[in-house]
């Protein structure tokens, strides 16, 4: 807390008062609007089922969207050209590459503007980032999106699956990509074409992609040069548990496998307006923890800007923990992943499979 920002009397104080209560009320009148029940919150709000928890997310997709739109919208007739109808898509002769998306070009429109209209609200993804479209060359329409950014340095389930002591988290978590978006748009979504976007994932195209951008480059706290070897993929279920990535196979070998799940917590319930407000506050009343100076000096996510304004607005802490809990997956690129990563192995043994092979083998099934 911020206090020597907070006035102690006068008129200053008397508005600083009125913040607090319009805040609260802000945020308690949001949450109730998406369904979540106070009166029988415990440790956290009970587990959604998946129709309740879209229900949940759709106040926070109309808000970014709403947010966003004005700024693309001029743009949307040019991109709905890049959306099939279903009479353009013909299943056995589904053509899919991947488009390395580039910033300030027409792709990185499209990027945008569809991941506005994902069911969830999506990240636009932290720190390094690689993104690509999936495009149909049967037709050129869009079939989905991959998006990879960095990964949050603590994920209790994949790092006891990968057996991480700190001091090689630290030194090898560069080695770590999460998908902040993942998944097939309409009409292809309802063809399992979101299981082959996961796969394409995992393909040595998109391996050489982050090799290609990222090798030589310097971490910000250690200036050394990286290799640009990616070793592992990580990302989390949208609903709860997945049927997307359970049981996918390529060359009869698991592509994804289960660790775990999110303990329930998160901010999404605060991204539908409430954000904005709580953002200005906490930059007003309260100090940012930021650990590194070479990071900045600002706060470090959003999750730390909703606890302090919480601690601050004498709110519960619970008010974090919105009961999702999404299933965590993680696809080794290699078979020595866990071990290189644990800095036990010095060299990667890829697993290697290509876009072709893998259209290859969904074409099959």
């Amino acid at each position: 807390m911020n206090a020597s920002s907070i006035p102690r009397r006068g008129k200053k104080r008397a508005e600083y008062m009125r913040t607090i209560r319009r805040l609260k009320r802000a945020i308690l009148h949001d949450m109730k609007s998406q369904g979540f029940d106070f009166a029988a919150q415990s440790e956290s709000f009970p587990a959604p089922e998946k129709e309740a928890i879209r229900k949940l997310h759709s106040m926070a997709v109309k808000h970014k969207l709403d947010k966003s739109q004005p700024g693309l919208e001029r743009h949307e007739q040019s991109l709905l050209r890049y959306i099939a109808n279903g009479t353009e898509v013909v299943p056995n002769k589904i053509d899919p590459i991947l488009k390395l998306v580039e910033p300030e070009t027409e792709e990185e429109l499209l990027f945008r503007w569809t991941r506005l209209h994902w069911s969830i609200p999506t990240s636009p993804g932290y720190g390094r980032r690689l993104r690509f479209l999936v495009i149909d060359q049967a037709n050129g329409k869009l079939m989905g999106l991959i998006g990879l950014g960095d990964p949050v340095f603590g994920l209790g389930p994949r790092d006891k699956w990968i057996g991480w002591d700190l001091h090689h988290q630290r030194a090898m978590l560069r080695h770590v990509m999460d998908a902040f978006v993942l998944g097939a748009i309409p009409p292809y979504n309802s063809l399992l074409c979101g299981k082959l976007i996961a796969a394409l994932a995992t393909s040595s195209e998109v391996r050489a992609a982050f090799r290609q951008k990222y090798r030589n480059s310097e971490a910000v706290l250690t200036q050394k040069p990286f290799d640009g070897r990616l070793a592992l993929v990580t990302t989390t279920s949208a609903l709860g548990r997945s049927s997307v990535y359970n049981r996918l196979k390529n060359d009869g070998r698991l592509l994804y496998t289960t660790v775990g799940f999110t303990s329930g917590s998160g901010d999404f319930q605060f991204m539908n307006g409430t954000y904005d407000q709580i953002f200005d506050f906490a930059t007003k009343y309260c100090d940012p923890t930021a650990k590194q100076t070479a990071w900045g000096t600002g706060f470090r996510n959003r999750r730390e800007v909703v606890r302090k304004s919480l601690s601050h607005l004498n709110l519960d802490q619970r008010l974090l923990y919105h009961g999702v809990k999404r299933e965590i997956f993680v696809a080794p690129l290699a078979y020595n992943t866990a071990a290189f990563l644990r800095g036990d192995h010095q060299r990667l043994l890829w697993i290697s499979h290509d876009v072709r092979s893998i259209v290859a083998e969904f074409r099959d099934r």
